[in-house]
């Protein structure tokens, strides 16, 4: 399990003071970019060489209690399925190890052209 932690800011946060529901959805996106670093991938040039790129096809949220201002997050993030064309990633947002904020997204590849592809063999080969 990956873990990526962050502080929320006063612009994550609404006029009820507590995080934006949105920006939970930048907080996985990052900690999902700090993990394909991390594994060793460079999306830059997985994107020149290959001509691929990841989108996020779906994302099931639930948000289950609120964070706010000054809080220090942990992100974690592991692979709940993989297939040749699809990973979908269980990621989860925690203060102090309270659960506030968890989602199943589901990435795939598209090539230049718009069209889905394999996962790249990079994605393959790791376990987590």
């Amino acid at each position: 399990m990956h873990r990526f932690t962050c502080r929320v800011y006063y612009e994550d946060t609404d006029l009820a003071g507590i995080v934006y529901y949105a920006n939970y959805l930048r907080f996985i996106e990052r900690a999902r970019s700090e993990w394909v670093r991390e594994l060793g991938i460079d999306q830059v040039a997985l994107k020149a060489e290959q001509g691929v790129v990841f989108a996020v096809r779906r994302v099931e949220a639930d948000y289950l209690a609120p964070a706010r201002f000054d809080d220090l997050l942990e992100v974690l993030t592991g692979i709940e399925s993989r297939s040749a064309a699809r990973l979908v990633l269980r990621q989860e947002v925690l203060r102090d190890g309270t659960r506030l904020f968890c989602a199943l997204v589901t990435l795939v590849v598209l090539g230049p052209d718009g069209a889905p592809r394999r996962l790249p063999a990079a994605f393959r080969r790791n376990p987590d």
